[in-house]
């Protein structure tokens, strides 16, 4: 997120190394001034904005959290943690008090300096009791947040957190230039990054342009950068080797081969945190009853999906949303493997006969979704359970099934730190609460863990809130997945970060063409 910068995190910023792989593929020259990079992906929406605390696609978080602003530090391909518009920080009183060095010289795409106002308006504006910002869970543990002279934020938490640093690289937390009176512009569309807004269509294209007075020398390599919204694979494959875009996000396992088998391009793939699953809302009948969720958790045949539906490239969850490479990461017994009969004993035991399930999805839920689905309905049907799969429109997903359909498909990036992640999406508050959880005892360890010293204390706590999560919980992991692009090999990039798609959103920035 000097010992400002990994004391306060132990093992757990050395372990996220595990979450990169070199760029073997990469131009073996060094990185080169000019070109543009035209980047296809998949999740674009008409409901994006430019507004931070709605960001919840892979387009809004490299178009705009990734190029066109910054946010106070950063998070490289190991891992590690960096700063970006603070230049360091420092904890104190059992890290509940946070002091950030900002970066001086820093401006705005409009000329205006970046100051701590700017910083502290930033991120007052997902606070407040009628925030729905996605990045509500990091901001609801502030107390306070002051300016001390010209280059000092100081954030005061209402608990200790020694992992607060890594939480202010969220991607929704840019920063924006204050307004007069309060408040932040993000309207027009100006950050400090390494791009200008040229143009933003929602839902079609975002297009940036270089700028010229970045903060960091030598950066960015390109001259502007396209992100263009083209949802179907074929399409998106299409435009990659007929030359209308240099790199398409999430490659059809099915096309690898033949991508591979064309002269001038690549196939990359990053080790993740990512993990692909169909989500109960626990609030909801019948989801309500704990009999249903389990039943259905024994009525998947994961191995099955991974092997026609991913041929292999992945991993079977076991209703556990941690991915065994991240640091506390705890083994969840029994595992959930397919037993048709047990789940058609647990429904007949709780007098439940001829369960019926919508189950909300679509391309854009994640790659071979639908398929997914599909084979679960198949898989359900051996157990006495009908599944309708309801193929939802591709376009406004995150904005219209997501959070709103009691059962619906779901592709999670995962989080950094285990605090992190159930506070955006486990905790009874968190703002990404897909499944409904409500747990007080989930709830009271995570409040406990937040603020624990003792290693083997917070491992014991996190290991228990796995385990309710899997025993519990609504969330059926159907497998954990590596990121996988498509790209020309004129495209170069160094080690390339899978904590966040993109290279943790900042592709834009850190790639280059060989070919100029």
């Amino acid at each position: 997120m000097a010992p400002s910068r990994r004391g306060f995190l132990g093992g757990a910023a050395l372990a996220a190394g595990a979450f990169f792989m070199p760029a073997s593929l990469a131009a073996q020259e060094g990185p080169k001034q000019g070109g543009t990079l035209r980047y296809g992906m998949n999740d674009g929406s008409q409901q994006d904005t430019l507004e931070p605390g709605s960001w919840s696609t892979v387009m809004c978080g490299a178009a705009f959290n990734g190029a066109l602003c910054n946010n106070l530090v950063e998070l490289l391909p190991d891992g590690s943690l960096a700063g970006d518009l603070a230049e360091s920080w420092e904890g104190a009183e059992g890290a509940t008090r946070w002091t950030f060095i900002l970066r001086k010289g820093v401006k705005f795409h409009d000329g205006r300096p970046f100051t701590a106002e700017d910083a502290r308006q930033s991120l007052l504006h997902h606070m407040g009791e009628e925030s729905t910002s996605g990045a509500l869970a990091i901001v609801g543990q502030i107390a306070d947040i002051a300016v001390e002279g010209e280059d000092r934020l100081v954030v005061t938490l209402s608990q200790g957190n020694a992992d607060f640093p890594y939480l202010l690289s969220d991607y929704h937390l840019s920063i924006f230039p204050a307004k007069d009176g309060g408040g932040i512009d993000w309207e027009s569309g100006i950050g400090t990054g390494a791009f200008r807004l040229e143009s933003f269509e929602p839902g079609i294209a975002v297009r940036l342009v270089r700028n010229p007075d970045y903060h960091k020398p030598g950066l960015p390599h390109f001259d502007a950068v396209e992100f263009i919204n083209i949802p179907d694979s074929t399409a998106r494959l299409n435009a990659l080797l007929t030359g209308e875009v240099d790199v398409i996000e999430d490659v059809d396992i099915r096309n690898v081969a033949l991508i591979e088998g064309n002269q001038g391009f690549k196939v990359h793939r990053t080790p993740s945190l990512r993990h692909l699953t169909f989500d109960m809302n626990c609030s909801v009948a019948p989801f309500d009853n704990p009999a249903v969720r389990k039943a259905l958790k024994l009525a998947i045949d994961r191995e099955d999906i991974i092997a026609k539906v991913f041929l292999g490239e992945g991993e079977a969850g076991n209703d556990n949303p941690v991915a065994p490479i991240m640091p506390l990461w705890a083994e969840t017994p029994p595992p959930h493997r397919y037993d048709p009969e047990a789940a058609r004993a647990l429904l007949a035991e709780a007098g439940i006969e001829g369960l019926t399930v919508d189950l909300s999805t679509a391309e854009s839920a994640f790659p071979g979704a639908i398929e997914a689905a599909v084979l679960f309905r198949e898989h359900a049907a051996k157990a006495g359970i009908t599944v309708n799969v309801v193929q939802e429109a591709d376009d406004g997903y995150w904005d219209n099934v997501w959070l709103k359909k009691p059962f619906n498909a779901s592709d999670w990036y995962g989080r950094v730190t285990l605090d992190w992640l159930f506070a955006t999406s486990y905790t009874s508050d968190s703002p990404w609460n897909n499944t409904g959880f409500h747990n007080a005892r989930f709830d009271e360890l995570h409040g406990l863990a937040q603020a624990e010293s003792d290693e083997a204390v917070r491992r014991a706590q996190y290991a228990e809130m796995q385990q309710i999560l899997h025993d519990e919980g609504g969330v059926i992991t159907v497998a954990f997945v590596s990121w996988r692009l498509a790209m020309t090999e004129n495209i170069g990039h160094a080690e390339t970060g899978g904590i966040l798609p993109a290279d943790n959103h900042r592709c834009a920035e850190r790639w280059w063409r060989s070919d100029v």
